[in-house]
Order: C-alpha cells, then structure tokens, then sequence
C-alpha cells in the first residue's frame, strides 16, 4: 500500500464561513495628510497657493530678471505650482471615486517628487532671503529696488517649502511603513 496515513501528513479540514463572515483585510490607515485625503489635498491646494504668490510677486517685478537668484525663485515656484496641481487633481479624483493611493510605485513618485520640490524651494528662498539681505542690510538699496516686493516673495517660498514638508515627510512614511 503506498496510500499516505494521516498521522504522517495531517489534513485539516477548511472551516466553512459565510459570504458575510470573511474576515477585513489589514490596511495601513489613511491619515490626513497623506495622498487621496481631504488632508492631503488641503496641503496641495496651500502649497499651491503659497508657490503661486511666490510666483506672482516676485514675476511681477521687472528687477528679478537682473539677478540669477530671483529667476531661479520664479522657475522653483512654478515647478512647485505645476507638482501641486497635479497631485491636487489626483487627489480630487481619489476622493471622488473613493480610492486611496496606496500603490507602492504611486507612493515613491509622490515621495521623490515632493522631496525633489522641497529641497528646490527651499534652495530658491534661501538663496533670495540671502540676496534680499544683502540689498537691503549690506548695499542699502531699498530705496532704488523693490525690497518689500522681494522681501515677500521671499516669506512665500519659505511658506511654501513649510507646507510642502509634511506631505513629504507622509508619503516618505507611507513608503517606509510598508
């Protein structure tokens, strides 16, 4: 006999359940903030704002050209403006379909391009703070350049790289909690 025994390879009997009965699957939670949350479009639709301001004050300036800080200001918030909208519409979208954004591919895009946007910003407004120090501190210059309209150009940058932070820091944390 080459029949197997049952004490040499034990069989256990699948229980069976209900259609009802089937235990949830185990999901990381969506916390606000994170992509395909009302949170997490309340950051893009700020971000959004702050780098469009940014954008408009120091673009409307004829001086900014002059001056390889202030272009570099102009192009980093409108990189910034462009990313937010399209992580705002993909975000509008999520919401409307009631899909959350958990894909591991989707979340590492979202995470390198927000960390990429950040660190581009943040370069932007420090170099401009540093400009704007010294026309203002240093040459005492006020008087013939815009400095108000640099000076504010400037707090947005910053304001938007500040809001930009924590949808990096929870797509980052998505990422690495998987």
């Amino acid at each position: 006999m080459n029949g197997s025994h049952g004490s040499v390879h034990p069989v256990e009997e699948t229980p069976t359940t209900d259609v009802g009965d089937v235990a949830p699957m185990v999901r990381m939670k969506d916390i606000e903030g994170m992509p395909g949350t009302r949170g997490g479009l309340a950051l893009r639709g700020i971000q959004l704002g702050f780098a469009v301001a940014a954008f408009a004050i120091m673009a409307a300036s004829s001086d900014f050209p002059s001056v390889s800080a202030f272009s570099y200001l102009v192009a980093a918030a409108s990189l910034q403006g462009l990313w937010s909208f399209a992580l705002a519409v993909i975000d509008i979208y999520a919401l409307l379909v009631k899909r959350t954004l958990h894909n591991r591919p989707i979340v590492s895009f979202f995470a390198v391009g927000d960390g990429i946007t950040t660190t581009l910003t943040f370069a932007a407004a420090c170099a401009c703070a540093g400009i704007t120090v010294l026309i203002d501190n240093d040459l005492d210059l006020c008087s013939v350049n815009k400095c108000v309209q640099f000076q504010s150009a400037t707090a947005m940058a910053f304001l938007c790289w500040f809001s930009t932070l924590p949808s990096f820091f929870f797509n980052y944390w998505s990422l690495a909690s998987r």
